[in-house]
């Protein structure tokens, strides 16, 4: 799978090892910074990898930075991007399943490593829930941030 991933100097820490672990797990990886622990402001990094999905060179994302909280508020002010915080594995699961979620924030000061790493890797083999509950839901999640045709 295609997959960003960005982070702040808070998430710097958890970052290039989240990298480096899907590229060993076959994935293609697009980093899109921070790439040191210099100070740098979320919402940069978060456009960024909002774009990426947005014009479709990835599929889907993980933001790192202290909590999760901060990237996935900046997400969430894109159209067309759903993102969770995601600090266990089963939320990592159902995000996708019910929300169809595209990208997934972590708290590098939250979770560890063996942590993250089970919460990539289910959120990146969950699928999208085949109900009509949750078609509609998130087809009303679309219509409120204006991403379908003909949203108020």
């Amino acid at each position: 799978m295609k997959i960003a991933i960005g982070g702040d100097h808070a998430g710097f820490s958890l970052k290039p090892f989240i990298a480096d672990w899907l590229r060993q797990n076959g994935h293609d990886v697009l980093d899109l910074g921070s790439f040191d622990e210099q100070p740098v402001d979320f919402p940069d990094i978060a456009a960024a990898v909002c774009a990426a999905i947005r014009d479709g060179r990835v599929e889907r994302a993980v933001m790192v930075c202290g909590t999760g909280v901060g990237a996935a508020i900046a997400c969430n002010k894109v159209s067309g991007i759903r993102a969770s915080v995601c600090h266990d594995v089963y939320t990592a699961r159902q995000c996708v399943e019910h929300d169809d979620v595209n990208v997934m924030c972590i708290g590098a000061q939250i979770i560890g490593k063996t942590i993250a790493q089970e919460m990539v890797s289910t959120f990146l083999k969950a699928t999208f829930s085949t109900a009509p509950e949750f078609r509609r839901r998130v087809e009303k999640l679309n219509r409120l941030d204006g991403s379908l045709a003909g949203a108020q």
